[in-house]
């Protein structure tokens, strides 16, 4: 039966879509069938869309060879077991394709409505999620954070030594929440990141300082107020769980749960009806498996979609890691991202807000090759800045890639996503393979997509 409908415009395709007469902040979910061409709107609404590259601004031809190089150089020597790509420009999907399997050990293809974990691309959401409080006047960028937990009062700096053999000293400028967005507040990752392991890092071990050791989202954050820097806050940039704490301030600041803020101000209102910190028994059957190469190159099984921690309740919700969602999900905040902050109406952030968020924060206009300690990120630190929530391409020349102006992030099980706003481009790659650094899927599929355009 076709329920009565009104029609909307909605901003991922070019064309009209149907949805039932809801609440506008809550449109539909939809998911994505068939070879790129289809969508099928829940409640058994079905319209046809095409993708259209060329609308797009692509030279179609050029454009498949995403398809074609995924496929002969991953997929088929068994690399990874499946992936799933998506471009966008100018709102128009021009490529969308599903590759492989989501689920080896099952033999199940992957689905365009495959639910995916995207891990540390949950860092940009949470970001505007409590840059949205920032546009509510809740705080400025240059409060310390003990303004809002108080155990941060008395941290103190690493200097040398480690255990009880360590020596702090008074930081020079308290941690603000400028540094807590952009990863320069002087935190770790608490040793579980390979080539950033640190002195203080024993520190975060010895009390228990860990996502989802069974303390809550507040519990975990006054924890780290009592563990020293390792540096000044400004002065360097460290992968951490800085992001995490960004999280429980949003629940500190809204004095909502973290969780349900992001449903309600983020998730309902983009339509991300499949992104959440849990997958239910009615999504199992599109829950991706997750994979890990081994030292001999083996693809192992490392979380089994049945028996994975996803599929439980829980206290802890990682705003740094915990999501899980679809690319068409994704795709929608990436619009929101590439409108300047606004998605079928809605407002979510500011023009001028989201342009502070991407433009670049570390201290003097630096690059990370300049001020990140270690190695380790999900990206490349030459010619590359870091803002509130997202990395962004500084230089061209320095980064030896196109798209200088863009922002991004990746997540831990490889997959990524940039907008450009200067080519009004979007791209998602999702697939699941542990670890983010095995392969340079960005640099490879940035080549391919820059180069088809016209």
């Amino acid at each position: 039966m076709v329920m009565p409908a009104m029609y909307y415009s909605h901003p991922l395709f070019s064309k009209t879509l149907a949805r039932p007469a809801l609440s506008h902040l809550m449109p539909l979910p939809v998911r994505l069938l068939g070879a790129c061409n289809e969508l099928i709107i829940k409640r058994k609404r079905r319209v046809t869309i095409a993708v259209d590259a060329t609308a797009a601004g692509f030279e179609e031809a050029k454009l498949a060879r995403i398809g074609e190089h995924l496929r002969r150089s991953y997929i088929e020597p068994e690399k990874i077991p499946g992936c799933q790509v998506l471009v966008s420009r100018h709102g128009i999907p021009a490529y969308f394709e599903s590759m492989g399997l989501m689920d080896r050990e099952r033999g199940k293809p992957m689905q365009h409505d495959t639910i995916f974990r995207i891990y540390s691309m949950s860092k940009p959401i949470t970001s505007v999620a409590l840059m949205m409080l920032w546009e509510e006047g809740r705080f400025q960028l240059t409060d310390p954070v003990h303004r809002f937990i108080p155990s941060w009062r008395g941290q103190e700096v690493w200097e040398h030594g480690e255990g009880h053999q360590m020596a702090t000293r008074r930081p020079a400028n308290p941690p603000t929440m400028q540094h807590i967005l952009s990863h320069t507040a002087g935190l770790t990752y608490g040793g579980l990141l390979p080539g950033l392991e640190s002195p203080v890092d024993q520190a975060y071990q010895d009390l228990g300082i860990a996502r989802g050791g069974g303390e809550t989202l507040l519990e975990f954050a006054d924890k780290l107020g009592r563990v020293p820097l390792l540096y000044d806050p400004g002065h360097k940039w460290c992968y951490s769980l800085a992001t995490d704490v960004c999280g429980a301030l949003v629940e500190i600041i809204s004095g909502q749960p973290f969780e349900a803020f992001l449903r309600e101000r983020i998730f309902d209102p983009l339509g991300m009806t499949d992104t959440g910190f849990r997958v239910t028994d009615e999504k199992l059957d599109r829950f991706a498996a997750c994979y890990m190469r081994s030292m001999d190159k083996q693809v192992l099984l490392e979380d089994d979609p049945h028996t994975s921690h996803y599929r439980h309740k829980r206290n802890f919700f990682s705003g740094g890691g915990g999501l899980v969602g679809t690319t068409a999900d994704y795709m929608a905040f990436c619009e929101m991202l590439r409108q300047g902050g606004q998605f079928n109406g809605y407002q979510l952030l500011g023009r001028r807000t989201l342009e502070l968020m991407t433009a670049n924060h570390l201290m003097g206009g630096k690059s990370l090759a300049q001020m990140a300690l270690g190695a380790f990120s999900e990206t490349a630190n030459e010619g590359v800045g870091f803002g509130l929530g997202f990395a962004s391409t500084l230089d061209e020349v320095g980064s030896c890639t196109v798209g200088a102006g863009d922002f991004y992030w990746g997540g831990r099980a490889s997959t990524i996503f940039w907008v450009d706003p200067e080519e009004d481009l979007q791209v998602i790659f999702m697939t699941q393979l542990i670890p983010s650094s095995t392969f340079n899927f960005r640099g490879q599929l940035k080549n391919i997509v820059y180069g088809a355009l016209k």
